[in-house]
C-alpha cells in the first residue's frame, strides 16, 4: 500500500482507496472542517474511509476564534490586505509561534478549557467588541468532537519512520501548489509565497519550500531522488502582493478564463500574468529542482505571442536576474521579457514530443535551458494522461 502524507487538511489522497494518509505535524487542524471533508467523502462512497486517515497529535488546532481574528486584521490593514482566507490560518500559526497555542493533544489535558479562555480572552482585550466570538460555544463543539477525533490521532514521528523504514512510496500534499513525490521525487512550490522566502508579507503562515517538507513531517531527507517543479506555462497568484508579470487587460483576463483560474478555497479569479522565469529561478535556487513539470500548456494555444520574463530592469538601467527582498524596490523595476511566436494550434491531449507545434517546442527548450533543470512532463490538458513525457 501506498502512504500519502497530507502536508495540509485537504483529504483529496483519500479518494484512492490503495493509500493510507496522514495530516502531519506542521498543519493547523480544523476539527469542523476535518469532519464535514469526511463526511462528503462518505456520502460519495469512498471506500475504508475512516481506517485510513490519520492526524498528528502535534497538530496546532485552529479554532473559529482565529477564522474571526484573521477577518479583524484583514479590514485593520485596510488598503494594504494581504488577502488571506479568512479561517484563520495567520493568526493559528501566531499562536504556534508565541508558544500559546493548543495542540490537538491537549484536547485531552484538564487545562484546555483555562487555555482556550485565556486565548479569547487575550484577543478580547486587543479588538474588544469587535471580536464576534462565543468562547462557551467553542469549548462545547470541541467537547463533543473530543472522542469522536481520538480514533484518528498518532504519534506521527513513529508513523513516519515505520513507513519510511518499510519503503513505502510517499507523497507530500499541501497547499500553495507544494508536491512532494518522496522515494521517487520530490517537491515543487510557491516559493514566492514562504513565509521566509517569499513576498513578505504577503505570503502563507509557514514553509510551503522543500525544506518545510522535511522539517513538518520528520521526512529523511535522504528519502528524496528526484525533486520536480510543477510550474503552469504563465503564472496565476491568488491575494495581494506583488506580480511583475501580471497582466491587467485582455492577456491577463483570457489566462483566467481559459485556464479556469479560480481559487479552490477562496472561490476568487486568480491573478494572471505571463511566465516569470526570474521567479522560478529563484525558487530553484531554495528547491534544488531536478526536473521540472510544467503544467497547462494548452492554455496558451490561442496566443500569437507568448512572453516570459528574464529579467527585471532598474530605473537606472541595470539588470536584476534575483528576487530581491525589498518589495518597494521590486516595484521599481520593469520587466524585460523574451517573446515568442505562438503555434496558435491546438496540442490539447497530445502525449508525444514530436506531436507539438515546433513554436512550443522551442517555448519549452528556452525554459529548461534559462533555468538549468530539463521540462520531462508537459500538461496538455485536464485528464491526468494528457500529458508529454521526454525521456
Amino acid at each position: 500500500m501506498a502512504t500519502i502524507i497530507l502536508g495540509s487538511q485537504w483529504a483529496s489522497g483519500l479518494i484512492n482507496p490503495q493509500t493510507d494518509n496522514l495530516i502531519g505535524s506542521s498543519v493547523v487542524f480544523n476539527a469542523d472542517a476535518f469532519f464535514k471533508e469526511l463526511g462528503d467523502l462518505e456520502a460519495k462512497g469512498v471506500p475504508n474511509l475512516h481506517s485510513r486517515i490519520h492526524v498528528s497529535s502535534r497538530c496546532h488546532l485552529n479554532f473559529a476564534l482565529h477564522a474571526a481574528v484573521d477577518g479583524l486584521s484583514e479590514v485593520k490593514l485596510g488598503a494594504e490586505q494581504i488577502g488571506t482566507t479568512k479561517r484563520g490560518i495567520g493568526p493559528s500559526y501566531s499562536n504556534k509561534a508565541s508558544r500559546d497555542g493548543l495542540r490537538v493533544i491537549d484536547l485531552y489535558s484538564d487545562s484546555f478549557e483555562r487555555k482556550l479562555r485565556q486565548l479569547a480572552d487575550g484577543y478580547r482585550q486587543h479588538y474588544g467588541d469587535l471580536l464576534q466570538y462565543d468562547v462557551e460555544a467553542e469549548l462545547a463543539n470541541y467537547a463533543g468532537h473530543k472522542e469522536k477525533l481520538r480514533p484518528y490521532i498518532v504519534d506521527a514521528v513513529a508513523y513516519m519512520q515505520k513507513a519510511q523504514e518499510q519503503k513505502k512510496s510517499v507523497l507530500v500534499e499541501g497547499s500553495q501548489a507544494l508536491n512532494v513525490f518522496a522515494d521517487e521525487s520530490g517537491p515543487a512550490d510557491g516559493a514566492v509565497l514562504d513565509i521566509d522566502y517569499g513576498t513578505y508579507p504577503y505570503v502563507t503562515s509557514s514553509n510551503t519550500s522543500l525544506g518545510g517538507c522535511i522539517q513538518g513531517l520528520a521526512l529523511s531527507p535522504f528519502y528524496l531522488k528526484n525533486i520536480i517543479a510543477v510550474v503552469k506555462a504563465y503564472t496565476t497568484r491568488v491575494g495581494g502582493g506583488p506580480f511583475p508579470t501580471e497582466q491587467l487587460n485582455d492577456v491577463g483576463t483570457k489566462l483566467q478564463d481559459i485556464g479556469g483560474e479560480i481559487g479552490v478555497s477562496t472561490g476568487r479569479r486568480r491573478r494572471c500574468g505571463w511566465l516569470d522565469l526570474v521567479v522560478l529561478k529563484y525558487s530553484m535556487a531554495i528547491n534544488h529542482y531536478t526536473t521540472i513539470n510544467l503544467t497547462k500548456l494548452d492554455v496558451l494555444d490561442t496566443f500569437p505571442t507568448i512572453r516570459v520574463a528574464t529579467a527585471y530592469i532598474k530605473p537606472d538601467g541595470s539588470k536584476v536576474t534575483t528576487f530581491p527582498a525589498d518589495l518597494g524596490e521590486l516595484e521599481t523595476y520593469e520587466v524585460e521579457y523574451t517573446d515568442f511566436e505562438g503555434w496558435q494550434t491546438s496540442t490539447q491531449g497530445l502525449r508525444d514530443w514530436n506531436a507539438l507545434p515546433p513554436q512550443a517546442q522551442k517555448y519549452i527548450n528556452f525554459i529548461e535551458s534559462f533555468v538549468g533543470a530539463k521540462v520531462v512532463y508537459i500538461g496538455t490538458g485536464q485528464d491526468r494522461e494528457e500529458m508529454v513525457i521526454r525521456a
